[in-house]
């Protein structure tokens, strides 16, 4: 496979950088598993988190890549899907962000494995809602059709977002495992967290759609 560089990769950077910053559920769940078990748990967390959302851009690079290089229809329907959905999750982790709050201080009483970690992580990253949004719908918007290739610019734009998602999320869980007591004492912080999470996860939304109207 060739590897093609999209003209907009730095545009592309911010842009994950971003998603990957609020939290959605695969920070809540590094977050969670650093309150009751500590550092070292959390990081093998990530590791396995970031090879399921890797998978992830995977799947839709070589599923959509062939579509959307074909298609400028499904390009801009993907972008519009996508971007109300991201909208739905943003209201949905607001309104619900007490019950979420609460369950990331209940994790149990046995401390898994690192491997075991590693394999929870792997799934919640592979099925995270906010990847798959992410993958299919705001990443196409920054493939460079004009160059071809539009599936090894997937691949290449998924690989960096793993990348950046396992040093942001380590240090999600590295600060969490730090500070595990203030923050299972106070579950307002947590609200507030999700809530962050879920504002972000609706402007990311709305420009994704209004990107697509423009270019559509």
């Amino acid at each position: 496979m060739q590897v093609v560089i999209p003209s907009r990769i730095w545009e592309y950077v911010v842009a994950a950088i971003i998603i990957i910053l609020a939290p959605g559920p695969s920070v809540l769940f590094v977050i969670a598993r650093a309150i009751a078990w500590g550092r070292a748990t959390a990081v093998a967390t990530v590791a396995g988190n970031v090879l399921g959302a890797f998978s992830l851009s995977l799947v839709v690079a070589f599923g959509l890549g062939p579509i959307l290089q074909r298609s400028h229809l499904a390009f801009t329907t993907v972008q519009l899907f996508g971007g109300g959905y991201l909208i739905y999750m943003g209201i949905n982790a607001i309104r619900h962000s007490p019950i979420h709050a609460a369950d990331m201080t209940s994790q149990g009483d046995i401390r898994p494995t690192p491997l075991r970690s590693a394999w929870d992580g792997y799934w919640v990253g592979a099925l995270n809602p906010k990847g798959m949004v992410f993958f299919a719908a705001i990443l196409p918007q920054f493939v460079d059709r004009s160059r071809g290739h539009v599936t090894s610019q997937l691949v290449l734009m998924g690989a960096i977002f793993a990348i950046l998602a396992f040093f942001s999320d380590a240090t999600w869980g590295v600060i969490a495992g730090t500070i595990r007591n203030w923050l299972a004492t106070e579950i307002k912080r947590l609200v507030r967290m999700r809530i962050t999470g879920g504002s972000v996860m609706m402007i990311l939304g709305l420009f994704t759609i209004v990107s697509a109207i423009i270019r559509s």
